[in-house]
């Protein structure tokens, strides 16, 4: 098994993916399915963006801080999919709005997913190395044993707060 992140990261992004298309393709009223799908959904993206956030991004901006930019966006990006994922996660499956905002956070996912892959990777990859991406990996791996499932502890709504106040 690979340490390295970049490529511990791709293997959540097509995970993902397979479930994006599952979600799609579950039919019109296969709302314990696409419940079932979800619930996935919300725990891989929960761990998913818990590592970006609190290991992989802080790491990657202080070895490049020139690329800055690219990491707040990707906060930013995350900051949109947690409101959603907090609001579909307390959501009925048959719920009139459940299957519009779940597409509306696949669309977002799937964008973020290809900024990563084809832009910030490519520049992450050539600007760290093999050593450091697989030391950040390593950092991954051990974040991931702790990182929560499910947005109970919604980080969302304190980034909305402290914007509010702020």
């Amino acid at each position: 098994m690979s340490t390295d992140a970049l490529v511990l990261l791709k293997e959540d992004h097509k995970e993902l993916r397979k479930l994006f298309r599952a979600f799609e393709n579950a039919g019109e009223n296969a709302h314990q399915a696409k419940g079932k799908i979800v619930h996935r959904i919300i725990q891989l993206l929960t761990v998913h963006t818990y590592i970006e956030n609190e290991v992989v991004y802080p790491r990657v901006r202080a070895l490049l801080p020139e690329l800055e930019d690219d990491v707040l966006e990707s906060y930013e990006e995350h900051h949109v999919a947690d409101v959603l994922v907090m609001e579909i996660f307390g959501m009925a499956p048959d719920a009139e709005r459940f299957d519009a905002k779940t597409t509306v956070l696949i669309e977002g996912v799937r964008h973020h997913i290809k900024e990563e892959e084809e832009e910030w990777f490519p520049k992450v990859r050539e600007g760290l190395g093999r050593k450091a991406l697989q030391e950040i990996g390593e950092e991954m791996l051990v974040a991931k044993q702790n990182a929560p499932r499910e947005p109970v502890q919604p980080s969302a709504l304190k980034k909305t707060i402290d914007a509010i106040i702020a």
